[in-house]
């Protein structure tokens, strides 16, 4: 017998189900026998409790979930006869119309997963960003290195502190002559001249000896993240209590040998950290050209969204909200309201992006073949020390293969895409690069 199905809305539908009476009192019966010789009742010997006192207890429970197992079983088998795709978990209830005698109606409302229509991407406009390691940015990612293991000695009474220093100091802040939260601190280091303060502390701190105390005024910006403070001007006392010159190490053999670069010369130190940097760009313009791509696939794309699996995505986000939130000590942050609309936008494009990509692999054979799955995890684990342990850590878990099989399906659509689309290329500079996120 075919299936009626009817729509109700765009990918809403509705699927009466019929289950007999007898066979669902009959599944009860069965369980409850099933749970009487397993049940521990006082004043009863395990397996003599009788079977109206079991009914007593347990009926209710059993009955209620015999019917949820075989109205989700019809479901499940009504669905696959109709051959319908269903979006999301069907919302049952007792049906309203009248069911033949010996029979019980329940009525399964759900979605269906839309049809999706991706218009031609020949027409589809693509910035591709483009960008080099150039050799400021190797001279750049030296001096990282060389601070990353510089050593401090004290400087000398009579020194007054300088660009490059480490200083540690005492300091007062005072606001109106009040005392604020976060204004006082002792024995705070601070490099001078790396942006770790406020101008204005780095600038008051320049030229002070050893011992030496100073008062200041320090105007904290409109938009400094502490909101009691931000835009009101303090007055700062400051003491230096520790005075220290920076000594970088030399570049040289030894610098690189350090550093654990095979080629301990110079020339394989700046080719290492080339190779490195060249990595990096590469992986942030994939992600960056990705998500142009993504952008343009979104525009061409016409489909209805399943309600159904943008709820899920909602809870899985509001979800994900609570845990952060717990994670910086945020009280009851498990119990806290998130409203749906905060994250309903973010979770309607993961929703429509991830059904256009879907329709889209299907339609061009853009799985993740077996060699592109190796190759990735390949040069992700090139940059540790160990590559041989990181590969292993990958293939021995289903769920890390599963994460480098994504990222290489969405790299295969952003290829396809952009070997279809109108492309613009756009070139930047490594530090403009390197400094979006």
């Amino acid at each position: 017998m075919a299936v009626a199905v009817e729509t109700l809305e765009k990918l809403e539908r509705k699927i009466t189900l019929s289950l007999p009476v007898a066979t669902i009192q009959t599944e009860v019966e069965s369980r409850l026998r099933k749970l009487s010789r397993q049940v521990k009742i006082d004043g009863f010997r395990p397996g003599k409790v009788p079977m109206s006192i079991v009914t007593q207890r347990y009926g209710y429970s059993v009955h209620y979930e015999v019917i949820n197992d075989k109205v989700g079983e019809a479901f499940s088998t009504a669905a696959n006869e109709a051959q319908l795709r269903v979006a999301g978990m069907p919302k049952i209830s007792e049906s309203e119309a009248k069911a033949d005698e010996g029979q019980m109606n329940f009525d399964a409302v759900f979605e269906v997963y839309p049809e999706v229509k991706i218009g031609d991407l020949s027409t589809a406009e693509v910035e591709k960003t483009t960008a080099e390691v150039s050799d400021a940015a190797i001279d750049r990612t030296v001096e990282i290195l060389r601070k990353q293991r510089r050593t401090f000695a004290q400087r000398g009474a009579t020194d007054g502190v300088a660009e490059g220093d480490r200083v540690t100091v005492d300091f007062v802040g005072k606001i109106d002559g009040e005392p604020f939260e976060g204004g006082k601190a002792e024995d705070f280091a601070f490099m001078v001249g790396e942006g770790q303060m406020l101008k204005e502390f780095d600038a008051a701190v320049r030229g002070m000896k050893l011992g030496e105390s100073k008062t200041f005024p320090l105007a904290f910006p409109a938009d400094y993240h502490g909101a009691d403070v931000a835009g009101k001007t303090a007055d700062f006392l400051v003491t230096v209590k520790k005075l220290e010159a920076q000594h970088l190490p030399e570049v040289n053999e030894a610098f690189a040998k350090s550093l654990g670069i095979a080629d301990s010369s110079i020339a394989g130190l700046r080719a290492d950290i080339k190779k490195n940097l060249e990595r990096e760009v590469k992986f942030r313009l994939i992600a960056k050209n990705k998500a142009a791509v993504m952008d343009a696939l979104i525009a061409k794309a016409e489909l209805d969204l399943p309600q159904s699996i943008v709820q899920s995505e909602l809870d899985r986000m509001g979800e994900a909200a609570r845990a952060d939130l717990k994670q910086r000590g945020i009280k009851d942050a498990d119990k806290a309201p998130i409203p749906d609309d905060i994250f309903r936008p973010q979770a309607e494009r993961r929703v429509r992006l991830g059904l256009v990509v879907a329709e889209l692999v299907k339609a061009n054979d853009l799985g993740a073949k077996p060699e592109q799955i190796k190759a990735h995890i390949e040069e992700m684990a090139a940059s540790y020390e160990k590559p041989a342990d990181v590969i292993r850590w990958y293939q021995s878990d289903r769920q890390r293969l599963a994460e480098v099989e994504a990222v290489i399906i969405e790299n295969n659509v952003t290829d396809f895409v952009l070997s279809k689309a109108k492309v613009t290329a756009k070139a930047v500079e490594f530090d403009e690069l390197m400094g979006q996120q």
